[in-house]
């Protein structure tokens, strides 16, 4: 037990007043491109995390950064095919899976294509009869060049976060 104790303080060793809020352009630009590269990130406090064996409503504790409650996580994650010969991306969970919506948003380091955001919605359930629920994540990749394909496996930086019920939306208990 002690032990465990110990680990969980120095999972939490940032200064008093510690905020995490990166832009897309440094997650993209500094924590995704130096995780990538096996480089040092000076200071480590995101995560890896096998979001495909983790549910949305565990990132609070697998995620935390020192003892403040946050309202959105931050964790690396390798993307796994969902066939082995296919270009899918497998993001199916015990509870539920991710599901893509919209386009893909670029994310420019002044005027240069760093890398792209993709954002995907939490469905309880299998596809295609999920349940929507209100979590949402920004899936950030590096992008080489606008008009290559998508890489479709290899490292992500991921924000995740609780969508706010909008007023006259019933609340959801999850």
């Amino acid at each position: 037990q002690k032990l465990i104790m110990e680990s969980v303080d120095q999972s939490c060793s940032v200064p008093p007043g510690f905020r995490f809020h990166p832009t897309d352009e440094e997650l993209v630009g500094y924590y995704l491109r130096k995780k990538v590269a096996s480089q040092k990130i000076d200071l480590d406090v995101i995560r890896d995390i096998d979001l495909y064996r983790i549910e949305p409503w565990d990132l609070q504790e697998k995620c935390r950064i020192g003892y403040e409650e946050r309202n959105e996580w931050y964790f690396f994650s390798h993307k796994d095919k969902k066939y082995p010969t296919g270009t899918r991306t497998n993001r199916a969970t015990m509870a539920g899976f991710w599901k893509a919506t919209g386009r893909d948003k670029a994310v420019y380091d002044k005027s240069k294509l760093i890398g792209m955001r993709k954002t995907l919605v939490f469905y309880k359930g299998r596809a295609p009869n999920g349940q929507k629920t209100d979590w949402i994540m920004h899936e950030y990749r590096l992008e080489s060049d606008e008009n290559a394909p998508p890489q479709e496996e290899g490292w992500v930086v991921c924000r995740a976060f609780k969508k706010r019920p909008t007023t006259g939306q019933a609340k959801n208990t999850e």
